[in-house]
């Protein structure tokens, strides 16, 4: 008892501390989600708990995060998070009817949208790529893609407010409104007083669902660190290791010595993996350089015949280009750098870029950033990276498709990759399963990794390529 009974003050003691850190000067929230659709103007959810009128001089801060359940790209509507006064509309943030994108709607001032007077396009830090020329500043309201937005009142007596709009900010410890990405942040002034909000949508689609609405008296009331990034948790660390420190210096040496067995068959195996990549590549590099200097030997025999000069030359200039990308994978095959997740989305960005740049197909990146320092063995990640390859080039070259979307994303320890085309697609009982487009082998190697690939596709509906790989059994020892 005078062990368990300590242990259960001290349990106590960290839930008091947990719940008095969590909360913020907010104030008011409202977690919950809330789906809106066709609801016109819209009901107040305030309930007259706040407000602030043409004499105020002091600044507040929103914060709202919405789902879209309708996709602006094939569904004109119109949705926000909207102030009013009494029954005026005030100041609304989220997509207007004419802005196709996310943005801010009765303002003060003319805004990016053609010109509407009262219309602000918000920048945003994952931008619509058109073209690889030509990179617009704003999103779109995506179906599934969630966004938060935060945004900043700043109210001046007897004329319009001063508003600063951040789209997907980061909340995480250490951020403020300070040290935001220009490339995130929109400014304009609007008259944004209220005693009441307003959740709206009218239109095509099926609405929105606005969630973790919260207005509060500065930006680092919306920081919500984890528990483990507070003081006392430190504290609770260093007594729990000073307690055990005796009793595990044995067991840690062990664990130690063992580990550094581990490592060193470990790095034997990726010395033998990198030869075996290495000497894959090789014989398509030697293949590529012999067709070359044969197309070379062709080119001079063939001088005197410009059709024949200009057909052999276009051959080595493709067959030049498909050297410098295998040459790339050599590089990144070898090189230690690459041997994490973070790695190998790095490079599945780069390669993606690299085989769409001069097409008119678009591909569109949705891939993590920031990972986790999470190391892979060699042929796991040689592997995952040839399947995305495969599922591209089929994209690009057999689709005949005009935009390609690449998603990948982490969740519990299992890593999801998705190609998806609006290409003329396939019949389901005409799927290529016996090595069509390269089927068959990203199948196999889906099967080496342990992991599931789906093909989903349909005549006219293009394609989509789905791949889960558990990660917990693919990392190498760090």
């Amino acid at each position: 008892m005078s062990i368990r009974k300590p242990a259960f003050v001290l349990a106590v003691s960290i839930a008091l501390l947990s719940a008095m850190s969590s909360s913020a000067a907010i104030l008011w929230s409202d977690k919950g989600g809330v789906l809106v659709h066709d609801t016109g103007p819209g009901k107040d959810i305030l309930g007259g708990a706040l407000k602030r009128g043409n004499t105020s001089s002091d600044t507040l801060y929103f914060k709202f995060h919405v789902d879209p359940l309708s996709d602006v790209s094939t569904e004109e509507y119109f949705a926000g998070f909207q102030l009013y006064e009494g029954d005026t509309a005030r100041l609304g943030v989220g997509n207007s009817q004419k802005a196709w994108a996310y943005s801010a709607f009765n303002t003060s001032v003319i805004g990016t949208n053609n010109t509407v007077t009262g219309d602000v396009d918000l920048k945003s830090s994952h931008p619509e790529f058109y073209d690889t020329n030509n990179i617009e500043p704003y999103e779109l309201p995506r179906r599934g893609t969630g966004c938060t937005i935060v945004f900043r009142v700043q109210y001046v007596p007897g004329t319009d407010d001063v508003v600063t709009v951040w789209m997907n900010p980061s909340l995480a410890k250490g951020a403020t409104e300070g040290n935001q990405p220009k490339g995130l942040t929109t400014q304009f002034r609007a008259n944004a007083a209220f005693d009441e909000i307003h959740l709206r949508h009218s239109g095509l689609g099926r609405g929105w669902i606005f969630s973790d609405m919260a207005i509060a008296t500065s930006f680092e009331d919306f920081i919500t660190p984890h528990f483990w990034q507070q003081w006392w948790f430190d504290v609770l660390a260093i007594m729990l290791l000073l307690t055990v420190v005796g009793a595990s210096v044995r067991v840690v040496e062990k664990k130690k010595f063992q580990s550094q067995l581990q490592r060193a068959e470990q790095e034997r195996a990726l010395e033998r993996e990198r030869a075996r990549i290495a000497r894959d590549l090789h014989d398509d590099l030697g293949s590529l350089l012999t067709r070359i200097s044969l197309l070379g030997g062709l080119l001079r025999a063939d001088k005197d015949n410009p059709v024949q000069v200009d057909a052999h030359a276009q051959k080595i200039s493709q067959s030049a280009d498909q050297t410098v990308r295998a040459l790339e994978e050599i590089v990144w095959a070898v090189r230690p750098a690459s041997d994490t997740l973070q790695g190998l989305v790095d490079y599945i960005a780069h390669f993606a870029n690299e085989l769409f740049d001069g097409h008119v197909t678009r591909c569109r990146l949705d891939l993590p950033r920031d990972l986790p320092a999470l190391p892979l063995q060699p042929d796991i990640r040689h592997n995952i990276f040839l399947i995305v390859k495969e599922a591209l080039n089929n994209s690009l070259k057999h689709a005949s498709a005009t935009e390609v979307h690449l998603l990948a994303k982490i969740s519990k320890n299992l890593l999801e990759i998705c190609i998806e085309d609006n290409g003329e697609g396939f019949a389901a009982a005409a799927a290529p399963e016996n090595g069509g487009h390269g089927l068959r082998n990203m199948r196999q190697r889906a099967e080496l990794l342990n992991g599931t690939l789906s093909v989903e596709s349909a005549r006219e509906e293009g394609t989509t390529v789905r791949l889960a790989v558990p990660l917990s059994n693919h990392a190498a020892p760090g």
